[in-house]
């Protein structure tokens, strides 16, 4: 059985007009979003075995935020291909997740993060900033994940509270 948390980063700041999409920050809200979503997780006695995330700065400070929240001490996996990614790539990507991870969360963007929850349990619903869609896969091996071995298991926001 694999498990497969997709996180969409907290909301970032478009204060700064001159930075670059990739290095913008949390806002405010965003920093207060994380950590909180970390503790929902935590609460439900979920940790990851590996958290791979973008390393755009809102998406890398997310997933350091939850990281923290679940007491998880590993190294985060920061991916270049993740930030601005398509669902195939991020097929890709998790396809390629040492076996011994049962617990996987991936940290990136909207839209392919909406696709690939839709293309594996037909997920229509839009994932807001720091939104959570957890993904049970019936396998044994991440290159063996897919829509036909997947099923949905739950949904959290922070404003769903």
């Amino acid at each position: 059985m694999k498990k497969l948390y997709i996180i969409r980063h907290a909301k970032s700041s478009w204060k700064d007009e001159a930075l670059n999409d990739f290095d913008r920050p949390l806002n405010k809200r965003g920093k207060q979003n994380a950590p909180f979503m970390g503790k929902r997780v935590k609460e439900r006695g979920i940790t990851p075995d590996i958290i791979v995330s973008s390393p755009a700065m809102r998406a890398k400070t997310t997933a350091k935020m939850i990281a923290k929240e679940v007491n998880y001490s590993k190294d985060i996996l920061f991916n270049q291909d993740i930030y601005e990614s398509s669902p195939s790539r991020l097929h890709e990507i998790l396809t390629n997740i040492d076996n011994n991870c049962g617990i996987l969360f991936l940290v990136g963007h909207n839209p392919s993060l909406n696709m690939l929850a839709g293309y594996y349990v037909d997920f229509s619903q839009n994932i807001p900033t720091c939104g959570v869609v957890e993904i049970e896969f019936d396998c044994d091996k991440w290159a063996d994940i897919s829509a036909k071995n997947a099923k949905f298991i739950s949904f959290d926001y922070p404003k769903k509270i």
